[in-house]
């Protein structure tokens, strides 16, 4: 239960990730009020970090600034590292 709980949460905000993403570039394209920088990796941090590094590139977003492009990988790779310390002696 708490596994399926887990994978739930992560898909979520996964799927937010994308979403803010998406949706900063509407703005950015509209000229109107953006997402905050802070937000977005915000959203990476709390697990979000697939979703929002998929979506730079799926909407061109953020790809040209450093700290995302390097950041947003980082989170990835930090996560996924604390993922399979975790998981790694549970037994399915």
């Amino acid at each position: 239960m708490l596994i399926k709980g887990i994978i739930l949460y992560l898909l979520l905000a996964n799927l937010i990730g994308l979403f803010v993403m998406a949706e900063d570039k509407r703005r950015a394209r509209k000229h109107k009020w953006r997402i905050p920088e802070k937000t977005l990796f915000l959203v990476s941090i709390l697990g979000g970090s697939l979703g929002t590094w998929a979506g730079m590139y799926l909407f061109h977003h953020k790809t040209k600034h450093w700290y995302f492009v390097l950041g947003m990988p980082a989170i990835c790779l930090i996560q996924a590292l604390m993922a399979w310390y975790c998981f790694r002696n549970l037994s399915w």
